[in-house]
Parts: C-alpha cells; sequence; structure tokens
C-alpha cells in the first residue's frame, strides 16, 4: 500500500486546503459499484467526484497516474494534487463525508489504521473471489451484463440469437 504522494514538492501540496476529491473507482465491479452508490447518497463536506478508473475522463484529468493501478486499489485524488492509495483513500473518502468524520479521524491512529488496512484487504479478497470464475473479472466489453436485481449475464459480442453460452 503507497499511501499519499504529493506530485510536486515545490507545490506546497500537504499545506493546501482539500476542497474536493475525486475518487477512482472500477465501474466494472460490482462492489466498488455498490460503494459509488453508497457514497453519492452521504452528506458530503467535501465535495466528491466519482470517476471510472482508468477511463478517458480519468487519464484525461490525471496524466501522471499509473491507471493500470487504479483498477486495482482504489485511488483518491485530491485537488491540491494529493493521492491517496488503499486504506489512506478510505479514511480521506470517509473524511470527507459529514456522517463519518469522526471515524476517519479514529481510523487515522496508529491502531486505526491497521484496522483500515485490514477492512481493505478483506474487500479486496471479497472482490477476488466474487469477481469472476477462475479469478477473472466480469468485463462488459467481453459480453457481461450487471442487473442487480439478477446478477451477471453473459452474451458473447458475436451473439445474435441469445442463446450463446458462458465461456
Amino acid at each position: 500500500m503507497s499511501g499519499v504522494t504529493t506530485p510536486r514538492e515545490g507545490r506546497g501540496a500537504p499545506r493546501v486546503p482539500v476542497r474536493r476529491l475525486t475518487v477512482l473507482y472500477d465501474a466494472e465491479c460490482s462492489l466498488c459499484a455498490f460503494v459509488r452508490d453508497w457514497l453519492v447518497r452521504q452528506r458530503q463536506l467535501v465535495p466528491l467526484e466519482l470517476v471510472p478508473a482508468a477511463s478517458e475522463a480519468a487519464r484525461a484529468r490525471f496524466p501522471g497516474l499509473d491507471h493500470g493501478s487504479t483498477l486495482e486499489e482504489i485511488t483518491v485524488v485530491g485537488d491540491g494534487g494529493q493521492v491517496y492509495r488503499g486504506a489512506h483513500a478510505w479514511i480521506v473518502t470517509l473524511w470527507a463525508l459529514r456522517e463519518h468524520r469522526a471515524l476517519a479521524h479514529r481510523l487515522s491512529t496508529p491502531a486505526g489504521a491497521r484496522l483500515a488496512k485490514g477492512a481493505v484487504l478483506a474487500a479486496a479478497k471479497w472482490r477476488g473471489a466474487v469477481s469472476g470464475w477462475g479469478g477473472g473479472v466480469y468485463r462488459r466489453g467481453d459480453g457481461w451484463t450487471y442487473d442487480p436485481r439478477e446478477g451477471w449475464s453473459y452474451a458473447s459480442p458475436g451473439c445474435v440469437s441469445g442463446t450463446c453460452t458462458a465461456p
């Protein structure tokens, strides 16, 4: 887990107040989409913008990021150039929420950070276990679609009749 970084030393990013956060999430992950939906329903003290990781929008806004890694680990970018990853990203996201700021402060302590790291690792393990048969990820480009009521379904990109079987 890489924690917090700043883009340039002379910019003073650590001293810049955070007025907006961009949360990069995997739009193809059902857990990530659930958390995204939960975040938009929360009262925010610091506005959160949720952008699909590795999307054209994310690449255009943050050309210096390793966008492949943003699909593997939650990444949050502050408007002052701060980059948060893993447990630190979850903590700063909670800090932005009115009802969860106190929890974020508790998680920012050494003991709380261990708990936050454990929660992130548990979510990653769950995500890996349910993300696809054989450890893969269901991707829309491969023919998979997700409906919250019915779950995942597969239609081969070349399958017109809808009777094709999953790979």
